[in-house]
């Protein structure tokens, strides 16, 4: 009697190739995930993995990463900065913000190997502490103000609505338009944030225990 096949065509019973087995002669096998080490000949990095140099919170750091991790897995596994959270994973939440070179991205989107030579700033990195955890420095201004505020309850969300509100009151001074500017304004020159202006580009971070207002009144309190 002829073997099954499963729904994929693959005879029952007859054995399954390991990763190991596939692996090119020569090199070691792919890493079962994607936070492995793989090395190749002589410690050079593998096919799978890179060497790149992310300059965090101003500390250089020469790491290797495997191609597929995202930089918010390289800060939060390799770096071990947990203030960038996971939050929907898809770049729509917001909870991942950090700022890449003064701009504020989802880092849940980014490849890690195509941040090389990048400057990054989380969270930690917004106190006057030159250290990547940001202990022992002055809280930045809208740390401050985000405190005196109240502007959270869990917190979850805070650290990606920090590194945002930096990153749009940065593109306002620097003259950049959102959907609610005016559009008599003056090219170029610095874009005033009123309540509206402040809501519509903090718009892309989500707080789902709804402290909105006062996240809009902190960042108005440091804009004064």
């Amino acid at each position: 009697m002829g073997s099954r096949k499963d729904s994929a065509g693959t005879d029952d019973g007859a054995p399954r190739p390991r990763s190991a087995d596939l692996a090119t002669p020569g090199e070691p096998p792919a890493p079962a995930g994607h936070g492995g080490a793989e090395r190749g000949p002589l410690g050079s990095p593998g096919r799978h993995h890179s060497e790149v140099v992310l300059r965090v919170n101003g500390t250089p750091h020469t790491l290797t990463v495997d191609h597929r991790s995202v930089l918010l897995d390289v800060l939060r596994e390799q770096l071990r900065l947990t203030g960038a959270k996971k939050g929907c994973d898809h770049g729509q939440c917001g909870a991942c913000t950090v700022l890449v070179d003064g701009r504020r991205v989802n880092s849940c989107l980014l490849p890690a190997v195509a941040q090389d030579g990048c400057d990054i700033t989380t969270v930690e990195g917004l106190s006057g502490d030159d250290g990547d955890d940001g202990s022992g420095g002055e809280p930045h201004p809208l740390q401050r103000a985000f405190l005196d505020r109240d502007a959270f309850q869990c917190g979850y969300c805070t650290p990606g609505q920090l590194c945002s509100a930096v990153g749009a009151v940065a593109e306002a001074q620097a003259g950049h338009p959102s959907h609610v500017t005016d559009p008599a304004a003056p090219s170029g020159q610095p874009v005033p944030l009123g309540p509206d202006e402040i809501r519509e580009r903090l718009s892309g971070n989500l707080c789902r225990c709804g402290a909105y207002p006062n996240i809009v009144r902190a960042v108005e309190d440091v804009i004064r």
